[in-house]
C-alpha cells in the first residue's frame, strides 16, 4: 500500500464515550504502533483491528496484535493481490486465522474497479476465504468495490459466516436494507463525511444500530475536512460525529453502540476496552 502525502491532521476533540476503529492498516502507517495506539486512546479510540492484505502483511498484523493491548488482527489476501496467491499462501492464512489475537478473515472480497486480477480468480479466492472464516469460526471482513451483486451472490451461494462485515461500506440505502435483512454488519469509514456521499449517508441513516461499525481504513479515506491527508485511528471521532448527525443521535450513543457491536463481532479487545 502507498502512503498518503501531507502533514497529519490535528487531533480532534476527544469523544464523549469510547469507541474502536474496526478496520485500519497499521503496517501502512509511518508511525510506531505504540504511538498510534496512544494517540487514538487520547481521543477515546480505545481499540483497533489491523488488517492484512497479503501473507506478509497478515503475518505482521498477527504479531502486532499479540504484542499490543487493544489491537486485534484480521488476515487475508486482498482481491487485488489474489492473482499471485497459491495453495501455500491460503494455507498460511488459514493457519494465522487460528491464532487467538486474529479475530477475522479479511479483507477479502471483490474489486471491479481496478481490474488488476481476473474476476474468476478473485471470486475463487473470496470463496476460499469464506471457507477459512467458517472453519475457524472467525468474522469475515469484506472488500466490496463496485461489486455489490457478485459479493452478495457468492455469500448466498457459500453461506456467510455468523459474523460478516462490509468494510468501508459503499452501498446506498437499498444495499443497506439487503445487508440488514441478511444480518451483515456495515462498517462506515471517512467516506461518509465526503460532500459527494449523500447516498452513503442515506444508508448510514437507515442501517440498524446493532449492525453498524466505524473505521478509518487508515492511512486512506481520511474524513473531511482533511481528505487526502494521512489518516490514522485517532481521526475516528470525525466519522463518529458525522454518523451521530446523520442518525440524529448523540456522539456518545454512536460510540457506545459501535463499541458494543465491535466486541460482539470481534470479541474482547482487552483491558483498554473492557475497563473503559
Amino acid at each position: 500500500m502507498s502512503r498518503r502525502e501531507g502533514s497529519p491532521p490535528p487531533a480532534p476533540e476527544p469523544l464523549r464515550g469510547a469507541t474502536v476503529d474496526a478496520h485500519t492498516h497499521l503496517d501502512a502507517l509511518d508511525v510506531e504502533v505504540a504511538d498510534v495506539v496512544a494517540a487514538a486512546r487520547a481521543v477515546g479510540v480505545v481499540g483497533m483491528v489491523t488488517t492484512g492484505d497479503s501473507v506478509a502483511s497478515s503475518r505482521w498484523c498477527a504479531g502486532t496484535a499479540a504484542a499490543h493491548d487493544g489491537v486485534l488482527a484480521a488476515v487475508a489476501i486482498h482481491p487485488n493481490e489474489a492473482g499471485d496467491a497459491d495453495d501455500a499462501a491460503f494455507a498460511e492464512i488459514a493457519s494465522l486465522a487460528t491464532l487467538s489475537d486474529v479475530r477475522a478473515v479479511g479483507e477479502t472480497g471483490l474489486d471491479n474497479y481496478w481490474e488488476r486480477v481476473e474476476p474468476a480468480v478473485q471470486q475463487e479466492a473470496f470463496r476460499r476465504h469464506i471457507a477459512i472464516a467458517k472453519d475457524t469460526g472467525k468474522t469475515l471482513v469484506i472488500h466490496d468495490r463496485d461489486a455489490h451483486d457478485d459479493v452478495l451472490r457468492i455469500l448466498a451461494e457459500e453461506g456467510a459466516p455468523e459474523h460478516t462485515v462490509f468494510h468501508c461500506f459503499s452501498g446506498d440505502a437499498d444495499m443497506a436494507r439487503v445487508c440488514a435483512d441478511r444480518g451483515y454488519v456495515m462498517s462506515f469509514a471517512g467516506t461518509v463525511t465526503f460532500k459527494n456521499a449523500a447516498s452513503l449517508r442515506d444508508a448510514a441513516k437507515i442501517a440498524p444500530a446493532e449492525l453498524i461499525l466505524v473505521e478509518t481504513d487508515a492511512p486512506f479515506l481520511t474524513p473531511a475536512p482533511y481528505r487526502g491527508r494521512p489518516n490514522a485511528p485517532y481521526l475516528v471521532p470525525l466519522t463518529v460525529r458525522c454518523l451521530a448527525e446523520v442518525r440524529g443521535a448523540r456522539e456518545d450513543e454512536i460510540a457506545a453502540t459501535t463499541t458494543a457491536n465491535a466486541e460482539r463481532v470481534f470479541g474482547p479487545f482487552g483491558p483498554a476496552v473492557t475497563h473503559r
